[in-house]
């Protein structure tokens, strides 16, 4: 008979109880069951109990009170209205584009600002000391110590494991049909480079990470920016329209918890847009860097879950999740392989042997799992954190996203705040951002910044949202 863990058990009681908070059952100020009551009704330790309570306060849903017990501190409807649908314009101004990313790349790396800029998980998050130990092992086991070239395809070991995995969202796939690359933009090169030429049109989402306005700009593309909702991706409408003029020859998405809206495709979305695709004869390149960093009870399928007859290139990576400085990522090409081995062949031949072995050790040991797990987990309650804040210090009319994984929030501001004036006087206070017009190759998004809470809560980011939040007043 099956005999639930206590790790089990205690997350699912403060799943229950979050549940309650989310859906207004238990209101701000009100107070929980005593530790002993919840205790007597589910029939187990109060230690138990107690470490449910921990983790809802971890996630600041949750108070506790001496001598008077548990308290809410959450409500949803004390958080700022979400943001508006966006309407893309028209009127491109690419070299603009490039000069604010040109000023806000140059403050990455410096230790002494607060980097809310940054969409990548921080040092302290990332386990460390258990990569090491990994590569280390590497180096002991691989023939030649790692020195060699790897097979174009990438480390058998790795392409085995990032199959397996991709069981936990449907993915139908195996170690053929995975090719390692360096890191997700090596993944988007590749497919682009393969599937389109100079002067065709790339449609996205936007706003878009801007890495992908580079790349297309660098292999001169055409961007067609999509209307996008920051809960539910693009208008499919808009997408289906575009499709039928014959405007589009490749379509690029973030599909889960994309960057910088946070926005997570819902499944009769995505499988929309992959028949819509594949009826119109448009390769779909998937970009799912973020899909693991959910925040719900299972990860969220891929586009790649309605693919039946290889359209759609599914493209990740652990830069977001594991160690970004190993430039490890993948595509799973589908009928476009023999076109993405070809150039990888052309670009890199192969990518490095000792990160891939490392990380494939990782992942058969069972440990990234574990630290999904964990990182899942201050994600979650960070973005609650940086929710309160906002709501607290910043202007009333602020609008923020909502995300249910990965660590952006995209702020929609006053319409006289200036994103990349606010950029410079962050800056002047040591607190580094990302104006929200790096994010288009169109003439918008000025009143808009992206913030990343992936790094540890502490009093320091606290004091930066506040001062933040007073520079934003005072433009006012």
């Amino acid at each position: 008979m099956f005999q639930p863990s206590e790790d089990f058990i205690y997350r699912n009681i403060a799943n229950n109880l979050e549940k309650k908070i989310a859906d207004g059952v238990l209101m701000l100020g009100d107070k929980l069951p005593s530790v002993r009551t919840i205790s007597s009704e589910h029939g187990v330790s109060i230690s138990t109990v107690l470490q449910a309570y921990y983790l809802l306060e971890s996630k600041s849903l949750i108070r506790s009170k001496p001598k008077s017990g548990y308290f809410v501190t959450y409500s949803p409807k004390g958080f700022p209205d979400p943001v508006t649908p966006s309407r893309p314009a028209q009127t491109a101004s690419p070299n603009l584009t490039e000069d604010v990313i040109s000023r806000v790349y140059s403050q990455i790396g410096r230790k002494e600002n607060l980097a809310l800029s940054l969409s990548v998980p921080a040092m302290e998050l990332l386990p460390v000391a258990k990569l090491n130990k990994a590569m280390t092992q590497a180096m002991r086991s691989l023939e030649d110590s790692g020195t060699s070239y790897e097979i174009v395809e990438g480390n058998p070991k790795l392409r085995r494991q990032i199959a397996r995995y991709a069981y936990t969202w449907g993915g139908n796939l195996n170690e053929d049909d995975i090719v390692i690359t360096p890191g997700a933009m090596g993944a988007l090169t590749y497919c682009l480079s393969a599937l389109v030429k100079r002067g065709d049109t790339i449609a996205v989402e936007s706003p878009v990470y801007f890495g992908i306005l580079q790349l297309a700009q660098g292999l001169g593309l055409n961007v067609l920016e999509l209307p996008t909702c920051a809960d539910t991706g693009i208008d499919t409408v808009a997408l289906e329209n575009h499709l039928k003029e014959g405007r589009i020859q490749v379509c690029l998405l973030v599909s889960n918890f994309s960057n910088p809206l946070g926005s997570c495709m819902p499944d009769s979305h995505k499988k929309t847009v992959v028949e819509l695709l594949d009826f119109y004869g448009v390769p779909l390149v998937e970009d799912d860097p973020y899909g693991d960093v959910y925040f719900g009870s299972h990860r969220p399928k891929s586009c790649k879950s309605f693919d039946r007859t290889g359209n759609v290139l599914w493209c990740g990576s652990f830069s977001k999740t594991l160690a970004a400085g190993y430039r490890i990522g993948w595509v799973a090409p589908g009928k476009y392989k023999e076109k993405i081995i070809k150039a990888k062949s052309y670009q890199t031949i192969a990518t490095p042997t000792l990160q891939q072995e490392a990380i494939a050790s990782f992942l058969d040991s069972g440990r990234y799992e574990s630290h999904l797990r964990k990182l899942r987990s201050v994600l979650h309650a960070n973005s609650l954190h940086f929710l309160r804040a906002i709501a607290e210090y910043f202007p009333p009319d602020t609008k923020v996203t909502r995300p249910q994984g990965g660590f952006i929030l995209w702020l929609e501001l006053n319409e006289k705040v200036d994103g990349l004036g606010l950029y410079e006087e962050a800056l002047r206070h040591r607190i580094c951002i990302a104006p929200g017009r790096m994010f288009t190759l169109q003439d918008q998004y000025h009143n808009c910044i992206r913030l990343s809470y992936g790094m540890g809560w502490s009093e320091t980011v606290e004091t930066g949202l506040r001062t933040l939040g007073k520079i934003v007043r005072d433009w006012r």
